[in-house]
């Protein structure tokens, strides 16, 4: 199980001194020497958010463990969305688009693929619930399909928008969807999400200590950290975009490619949990974290920028192009092919990786 750490330790002491150095580069004109700053003050609270996350999950079990980090993730990425929208105007009307599928394409692909390949190359062959990972890829894919996929083709209003009343129902279906999907998860058939053995495992979780769980003081002051953390972690973000901002104009990549850095920023934490996770055999786990973050991402983002549109100035562009829905079918369908079986290789993880690849170098090169 986790390692007990001593109460000064760096994570115990990561999140406040972030959240410290948030406050006193507030309104600072930005340059390199605070940039560097705030990015070392930024990883550093993400790794604690990750320590802290996984603390309070072990204290209250799999697979409500997967939703805490989850919603950590999302409560990031809308932060972010809404404060670089409303800073935007026109220019970040697919924003919010771009961001959602790149959380959707690195999860998928990224997180679930080195997962696999991580998992696999120890023991053999991957083992993991099909019913539970099979109804979260459907999930995600209605959630997608609704959401991403549907704008492109709806006629009511002109462009890759909808209508206020097609993204009102967009909204609470996208809501309904994932909380349907927490609650078969958690409640009606939590069975589905709990990791299971591997093939040459002399225990479930052989690598793990017999450490009793942490205590309830322990957890609260886990999640209390992890609250400062992300915190920490938003505030520092938002003061980092512009630089972001900045970089991705200079090399010359399409300004819709800070989307896929804000989606890779939010989701270190979730990634670093799933590799952890998949070196111990608990594969099902990395893939409860790979597609929980994934549906998360639109399925709470969506209705939380549908409601922040009307205050929000700007079109608000949700619809996928052609490239972008080719990779999401793809995806799906090998998806598909890798969770149905219940096991997966080598390969199965390496495919995912160059649909991962493919995705990034798109983004660079349209």
């Amino acid at each position: 199980m986790l390692k007990r750490v001593p109460r000064a330790s760096w994570t115990t002491v990561a999140p406040p001194l972030a959240l410290v150095a948030l406050v006193l580069t507030l309104g600072v004109p930005p340059g390199p020497v605070i940039a560097v700053v705030e990015a070392a003050f930024l990883i550093g609270a993400v790794l604690a958010a990750v320590h802290h996350a996984e603390v309070v999950a072990h204290r209250v079990g799999e697979p409500f463990g997967s939703l805490v980090l989850a919603a950590a993730v999302t409560i990031i990425e809308v932060a972010l969305i809404v404060e670089l929208m409303a800073s935007g105007g026109n220019e970040a009307a697919t924003l919010a688009r771009d961001t959602a599928f790149a959380a959707l394409m690195i999860t998928t692909n990224g997180v679930a693929g080195l997962s696999l390949l991580l998992g696999s190359r120890r023991y053999g062959v991957t083992l993991f619930n099909a019913e539970g990972s099979g109804a979260a890829l459907a999930t995600l894919t209605t959630l997608a399909t609704l959401s991403l996929a549907m704008p492109a083709f709806t006629t009511s209003h002109e462009g890759k928008e909808f209508s206020p009343g097609q993204l009102a129902f967009a909204a609470v279906a996208s809501l309904l969807v994932y909380l349907l999907f927490v609650f078969t998860q958690t409640v009606r058939h939590r069975g589905f999400f709990l990791p299971i053995a591997q093939k040459g495992q002399k225990r479930l979780f052989e690598d793990e200590s017999q450490a009793d769980p942490p205590s309830s003081r322990e957890a609260r002051a886990s999640l209390a950290l992890l609250v400062v953390a992300l915190a920490a972690v938003v505030g520092l973000a938002e003061q980092e975009s512009p630089t972001v901002e900045r970089a991705v104009t200079a090399v010359g990549f399409p300004q819709t490619f800070v989307g896929v850095v804000i989606a890779a920023l939010v989701l270190l934490p979730e990634t670093l949990a799933a590799v952890r996770a998949a070196r111990r055999g608990r594969i099902q786990t990395s893939l409860n974290l790979a597609y929980g973050s994934a549906m998360a991402s639109i399925g709470l983002t969506i209705p939380a920028i549908a409601l922040a549109s009307v205050w929000l100035e700007g079109p608000l562009v949700l619809g996928l192009g052609a490239t972008q829905l080719v990779l999401l079918a793809l995806t799906v369908v090998i998806s598909m092919l890798t969770v149905v079986p219940g096991r997966a290789t080598r390969l199965q993880g390496e495919v995912h990786l160059v649909l991962l690849a493919a995705y990034v170098f798109l983004a660079v090169i349209p």
